[in-house]
């Protein structure tokens, strides 16, 4: 059994939709990042970064693994699925898996955080970070023009990016000049386990919607903890 400590959030969806995909039994254990659990001396000892999510593998002696491309890696690697063995398919899904730790999570993190979260609009900033996820959005559109999924069959590659793909609209970038792109971010949609995954521990559905006094709430809430 696996315990999974996360939050609704990109990161925290990449855990559990792996988890869903895999078929492995794991018990949910919210963590309430409004209230700054993420920095309580119980969860520093798990991941002393302090940050979700952590995953505890009870069946290997409570082996705790933080990072949430750690995460995947550790799960597909136990299972042998979701990630080629042989050297050069585990490279490629890594290489798309590294391009989405390094570039989309980070630019989009900062969009959302100039573009919504912060109460001084820095249009320079907001710029900046919108068209730097909007390159990186034309990359994953390129290589999905002649790919189904970016590294042959669908893998943890897929699921980390589309984790945070999918809240584009949150990010203030628009795809809808990007088809493949959009055909893609469609078809995992669709798939049962990428559902489950997103509405762990709760079904967030203002990432999507970007609008409204729910999404305006949201924002409230994430700037408390960015300014921490």
């Amino acid at each position: 059994m696996i315990d999974l400590y996360t939050a609704s959030t990109p990161n925290g969806w990449k855990a559990s939709i792996t988890l869903e995909e895999l078929g492995l039994p794991y018990d949910v254990k919210p963590v309430a990042l409004q209230k700054n659990e993420q920095k309580e001396p119980w969860f520093l000892a798990i991941n002393p970064n302090g940050r979700i999510p952590v995953i505890v593998d009870r069946d290997e002696g409570d082996f705790a693994v933080f990072e949430s491309g750690a995460i995947m890696v550790y799960l597909a690697e136990k299972t042998g699925k979701l990630m080629p063995t042989d050297a050069k398919g585990r490279s490629l899904v890594m290489q798309w898996l590294m391009f989405q730790m390094g570039g989309i999570g980070p630019m989009m993190g900062q969009a959302n955080v100039f573009f919504r979260y912060f109460p001084e609009k820095i249009q320079a900033a907001i710029d900046r970070y919108q068209n730097e996820s909007k390159r990186l959005f034309t990359v994953l559109e390129s290589r999905l023009k002649d790919n189904e999924y970016l590294a042959g069959d669908y893998s943890i590659a897929d699921i980390a990016n589309w984790s945070w793909v999918r809240t584009h609209k949150w990010s203030g970038v628009e795809i809808d000049d990007l088809p493949n792109l959009q055909r893609w971010v469609n078809q995992i949609a669709a798939r049962p386990a990428a559902q489950k995954g997103i509405a762990v521990p709760v079904d967030l559905k203002t990432l999507q919607e970007g609008n409204g006094e729910g999404a305006k709430k949201f924002a409230e809430e994430a700037l408390k903890m960015v300014q921490r």
